[in-house]
């Protein structure tokens, strides 16, 4: 698949939100990422599905949905009639399996997430069942950190296990990814950037130079 930029809306300017995920658009994202946090899979609560339908009408866009949330199946209903396309779960998460089965059953395409503490092992029971799986480069929860070069490593892994077993699913990296690090992580398909897109002054520089160095 063609390299694909996302950047995450946790990062934008709230008071502008359809504003902002329109300026992207016209700046070259591919897709609309958005970082769900329900304040106990994580220490931080953010954005629901009243959020994502709000903001549906503005892009035609895909919208990418990171459940970081403790039950994600009682949430995929609301998110995929909301307009999301794409939901990733947890490995860490409760009932992975069956919350797989939901997101395809409301019309979305599932995927899996794996931490940087979590063994990229761990995802590899649902990689025939899933259409995407996000690697985490930096601990889930708040926008700016550092990548995490040990969970950079998994992308490789990864791209190596889709080959050697002749599977379909796409990779997504999360975290960190900015001009400086989005090399480490090229063997990836999907680029999710935060503050290195919504903190710059000009979006379009920003997107296409983090497409220049794949």
């Amino acid at each position: 698949m063609t390299k694909i930029i996302a950047p995450s809306i946790l990062s934008a300017d709230f008071s502008k939100l359809g504003e902002e995920i329109k300026a992207v658009e016209d700046a070259g994202a591919g897709w609309i990422h958005l970082d769900v946090m329900d304040g106990h899979f994580v220490s931080n609560l953010t954005m629901g599905p009243a959020l994502a339908k709000s903001v549906r009408p503005v892009t035609k866009l895909p919208f990418d949905a990171h459940l970081m949330v403790e039950q994600p199946i009682e949430f995929v209903e609301a998110f995929a009639k909301a307009g999301v396309n794409y939901i990733s779960i947890h490995c860490e998460s409760e009932r992975p399996n069956e919350t797989i089965m939901a997101i395809r059953e409301f019309g979305a395409k599932p995927g899996i997430v794996v931490n940087p503490p979590t063994k990229v092992e761990e995802a590899f029971p649902f990689l025939d069942k899933v259409d995407y799986v996000l690697v985490m480069t930096v601990n889930p929860g708040f926008s700016g950190q550092k990548l995490i070069e040990e969970a950079a490593a998994k992308v490789d892994v990864l791209k190596d296990y889709r080959e050697k077993n002749k599977l379909k699913y796409f990779i997504e990296v999360d975290g960190g990814v900015n001009l400086e690090t989005i090399g480490r992580v090229k063997n990836a398909d999907v680029f999710v950037a935060a503050s290195a897109i919504f903190g710059t002054d000009d979006y379009a520089k920003a997107i296409s130079g983090l497409k220049a160095l794949l």
